[in-house]
């Protein structure tokens, strides 16, 4: 009964947020601090670089000494939990390079930004986290989470896409030819792993309601917008393999976040595609970064800037809301 009057309570509190965001900054800024909503909800952010912001173009790094998993500060995670501060107790475990085991039950031995001959690290290497799940408890009232990409190796196949692409000229579809059938498996065994990693978090939180969080338009539905050879967009990847990536590895990791999501009455999914398809890494206004974010010295290894995860806090939050 406590737990439902908190709830209930919440509800009100979260209603009164959600008006409040839509009145402009200069406004809200004005109103007394006692107007402000006080009660906690224990929100859990899981997931990989795509949750936990890693590169610069997405903000700096808050948490010294680090860890190596590279949360920033304009991540949506902590853009939400600026947004919905009083609403929300935040605990934020997401880290680079995490996939669904680790999110699920194994350790993970961070890389930080170490991606040699891109980018040292010179506090490289770093001690293993726990892992994700296990701040998961029974007192979670919510969790977030944002994985599924390095379980099909993504960044590994995007390497080999520059690499093969240069080798043919920036044309066919070498990088299709060498991989489909991998990544087809690929998602057969996320597939699997994303439905546990839905039981093991129900069981740690029963009560809690989990947001299963999609990935980004990354790839553009026209990619002539894309220029071949420049590594603020996708550098030597072809055309015809930036199709395949969007429809055939993209689109369907989506659908298996989707698809899992929508076999538990505790898991909704949230779409981060739709609102940002005019904003892939070959649009002028991008909201993820290409393998560069600007040359020659700040990588971005295709993730969401400051901009894609303000859109992302948008979708998120608003889900929150409706789930208090």
């Amino acid at each position: 009964m406590a737990r439902f009057r908190a709830r209930f309570a919440l509800l009100g509190s979260a209603v009164a947020l959600l008006a409040g965001a839509l009145v402009p900054a200069q406004v809200a800024a004005s109103q007394p601090a006692s107007a402000a909503p006080s009660a906690d909800y224990d929100w859990v952010a899981l997931g990989d670089s795509y949750t936990a912001g890693v590169i610069p173009a997405s903000g700096d790094v808050f948490e010294f000494p680090r860890d190596g998993c590279d949360r920033t500060d304009r991540a949506y995670p902590q853009v939400i939990a600026r947004d919905l501060g009083p609403l929300l107790d935040l605990t934020n475990v997401s880290c680079g390079g995490a996939n669904i085991g680790d999110v699920t039950y194994r350790a993970q031995e961070p890389i930080g930004r170490h991606l040699p001959p891109l980018s040292e690290d010179p506090d490289y290497p770093f001690p293993a986290v726990p892992p994700q799940s296990s701040v998961v408890s029974e007192d979670t009232d919510v969790i977030t989470v944002g994985v599924g990409g390095n379980d099909l190796h993504f960044a590994d196949i995007l390497f080999r896409c520059l690499q093969l692409g240069a080798e043919s000229g920036g044309e066919g579809t070498p990088c299709k030819d060498a991989s489909a059938r991998e990544v087809r498996y690929r998602l057969v065994e996320a597939s699997q792993a994303y439905g546990f990693m839905l039981t093991v978090l129900h069981d740690r939180a029963p009560h809690a309601k989990i947001l299963a969080v999609g990935y980004p338009a990354i790839v553009p539905d026209d990619t002539s917008k894309c220029r071949y050879g420049d590594l603020e967009q996708f550098g030597t990847v072809t055309p015809g393999d930036l199709d395949w990536l969007r429809d055939e590895v993209l689109k369907p990791l989506n659908t298996l976040v989707e698809e899992s999501a929508a076999g538990s009455d505790a898991t909704s999914f949230v779409d981060l595609y739709d609102s940002s398809r005019a904003h892939s890494v070959c649009d002028d206004d991008r909201w993820v970064d290409g393998i560069f974010t600007d040359l020659p010295s700040t990588p971005a290894f295709v993730h969401p800037n400051a901009a894609g995860h303000r859109n992302a806090a948008d979708a998120v939050g608003a889900a929150m809301l409706l789930n208090l």
